[in-house]
């Protein structure tokens, strides 16, 4: 029996610093936080997790960090189980920090005017940047972004297109809470934030972990 080949040090993935990380995790969670200021401001919603809790906090008034802080609890388990500890916790980290974000925020930001075409484009654009510095370091906002990264890593299938079908589910409910023309606007957003993803994100782009 022979030996596995092993990886020259050289040609092995560089592990991120914690420095690197930190910034990473702030500014891909800062990133988001501003586009859901974006979203609600227009009375827009979006996919994933962050869309069920968008939508439960218009049907029933509570806040969206708290509920969407509560809604990814499930999630984590799966992120140690098939992922691994490290993910697990940049991702729960992630989504505290955004959760409490999402609290300061809207007190921070407000618009005059804000064309809603144009909103739910920029909202996509500035989600797209976060999620992608999020990914690249290790991490994810919960939920679906965790199941997405399992199923690209182990099948192929890529992180945008899992998050697209479920989008498809949340978008459906939405109808029933807000009216059909800013679900319409919303499926917007969420095509632009899942496309960056889809043609954005490939672990044989960027090895760094």
């Amino acid at each position: 029996m022979t030996d596995s080949p092993q990886i020259p040090p050289k040609d092995r993935p560089r592990r991120h610093t914690l420095i690197e990380d930190i910034q990473g995790l702030v500014f891909g969670t800062g990133m988001a936080a501003t586009g859901l200021v974006i979203l609600t401001h227009l009375g827009l919603v979006t996919g994933q997790t962050a869309g069920l809790a968008i939508l439960l906090s218009y049907a029933t008034g509570y806040s969206f960090g708290v509920v969407f802080f509560i809604v990814n609890i499930p999630f984590y388990w799966l992120g140690y189980r098939r992922i691994g500890l490290r993910f697990s916790v940049k991702t729960f980290i992630s989504v505290a920090m955004l959760s409490l974000m999402s609290l300061y925020f809207p007190g921070l930001i407000s618009f005059a005017t804000l064309n809603p075409i144009f909103g739910a484009v920029l909202f996509g654009a500035i989600t797209g940047a976060g999620l992608l510095a999020l990914f690249r370091h290790g991490s994810s906002l919960g939920g679906v972004g965790i199941l997405a990264l399992y199923l690209q890593e182990k099948i192929g299938f890529r992180a945008g297109f899992t998050q697209l079908l479920f989008d498809a589910c949340i978008f459906a409910a939405a109808f029933f809470v807000i009216p059909v023309g800013a679900v319409l606007t919303s499926m917007l957003g969420a095509l632009v934030v899942n496309l960056i993803i889809t043609f954005n994100h490939r672990r044989d782009w960027y090895v760094a972990t």
